[in-house]
């Protein structure tokens, strides 16, 4: 018997798109990535651009489906040096790699409240953990 992908285990695109949406609501309100955070260029995107943000729910539900294994194709709007094209979206963000491990807290954090299985929790984590590199490049240029 084949093993289910673990967007299989995830639940789809439907189970995937509830929790991207917690989540990207939960990082608003967040202290230290959202609305009220130290980082002026998040503060002002999580205050001044939330009309983006359901098509910004949608690219990161479109993303974690591809990096599942689900039969989506994520393509970046601002294509980079990966696959993925994270660093050109991220760059002006500025996101320091102690706000990064506090948006992948709040992923975890919304994962628990759906009761996402630890297996399937870890490899989220771990798939998102891969791209810090690039996602913190932004601040790593200007450090």
């Amino acid at each position: 018997m084949t093993e289910l992908s673990l967007y299989e285990r995830l639940g789809g695109a439907f189970a995937i798109a509830a929790v991207v949406d917690r989540f990207s609501d939960a990082l608003i309100e967040n202290p230290i990535v959202g609305q009220g955070s130290s980082n002026p260029e998040l503060a002002e995107w999580h205050t001044n651009n939330l009309g983006r943000l359901p098509g910004l729910k949608f690219m990161r539900t479109l993303w974690v489906c591809n990096v599942s294994g689900g039969p989506f194709e994520y393509t970046p709007t601002r294509p980079g040096s990966t696959v993925l094209g994270l660093e050109e979206a991220h760059r002006p963000l500025r996101i320091t790699p102690a706000e990064f491990d506090e948006v992948a807290a709040e992923l975890a954090r919304t994962m628990d409240a759906f009761e996402i299985p630890t297996r399937e929790k870890e490899e989220v984590l771990a798939a998102f953990a891969a791209h810090k590199e690039e996602v913190t490049e932004g601040s790593m240029a200007t450090a």
